[in-house]
C-alpha cells in the first residue's frame, strides 16, 4: 500500500445545549442563504424545527426548506432541492434528522453544483 495522509476536519458537539451554543456561528462561516433539509415531521413535534429556525434567523440567514424527505429518497426530492439550491443562491445545506435526510443532503450539495443530472 502507498502511503498516504487523510485529513478529515469534522467537528461533532454532544450534549444538552450544543445547538445553542453553536449553530449560528457554525453556519455564518459559510454563508447566510441556508436550506433546511428533513423529513416527515418529528423534527416540528419535538421542537426541533422552531429552535434551529429561530437560530438560524436571529443570527441574519435566510432559510429556504425542503421538507418531506422520504425514507429512502427519491431523486425527485433530491432534484427539487437542487433546484433551489441553483435558484436562491444557496450557501450552506442544513440537514435535520436521519440517514435518509443526511443523504438527501449529500447528493444535493453534489447535484447543485454538477451540470448533468444527479
Amino acid at each position: 500500500m502507498k502511503a498516504f495522509r487523510f485529513h478529515n476536519p469534522t467537528v461533532l458537539y454532544y450534549g444538552a445545549g450544543q445547538i445553542e451554543a453553536h449553530l449560528a456561528a457554525e453556519v455564518r462561516k459559510y454563508g447566510s442563504r441556508v436550506l433546511l433539509v428533513y423529513g416527515g415531521g418529528s423534527i416540528k413535534r419535538f421542537g426541533l424545527y422552531d429552535k434551529v429556525t429561530g437560530i438560524l434567523k436571529n443570527a441574519g440567514c435566510t432559510v429556504f426548506e425542503l421538507p418531506g424527505v422520504e425514507p429512502n429518497p427519491r431523486l425527485s426530492s433530491v432534484r427539487r432541492g437542487i433546484d433551489i439550491c441553483r435558484n436562491e443562491n444557496i450557501e450552506l445545506i442544513l440537514a435535520v434528522g436521519g440517514g435518509s435526510v443526511l443523504d438527501a443532503a449529500k447528493a444535493i450539495a453534489a447535484g447543485a453544483k454538477y451540470n448533468g443530472d444527479v
